[in-house]
């Protein structure tokens, strides 16, 4: 019994991985994240949001001619994850996303609530 808890509990446990380079821009409407993900391509690149977590995956596949073999690896770990705490003031349910060149674009806007507003004064 207490060998089934054990194979369960590594079964859980993730991956190793690089966590990859990011910068995170705000400005008033909500954030732009730029996560470097060179390799990844679109179908293996899993991005999800649990709770107040965003969480981005992705896992490298470098195409090799055939009859050729690699010789020397910069990078030996071929996934990527990296994870980040959101804000209530981020609206999760509106993020977009676009893979280029290796860079993961994610933009995230404020919820309504958070958003700047304009009041109006009346005369008297």
């Amino acid at each position: 019994m207490s060998q089934d808890i054990v194979q369960n509990e590594a079964a859980k446990q993730p991956e190793p991985a690089l966590p990859p380079p990011a910068d995170v821009i705000e400005d008033a409407s909500g954030i732009t994240l730029y996560a470097d993900l060179p390799g990844v391509p679109r179908d293996r690149l899993d991005i999800r949001v649990e709770g107040d977590q965003l969480c981005i995956e992705g896992e490298m596949q470098l195409p090799m001619k055939e009859g050729l073999e690699g010789t020397h690896a910069e990078i030996t770990l071929p996934r990527y994850r990296r994870v980040f705490n959101l804000s209530r003031e981020l609206d999760s349910e509106k993020i977009t996303a676009e893979l280029r060149d290796g860079v993961l674009t994610l933009r995230i806007p404020k919820a309504e609530h958070a958003q700047p507003r304009r009041i109006s004064v009346q005369a008297a």
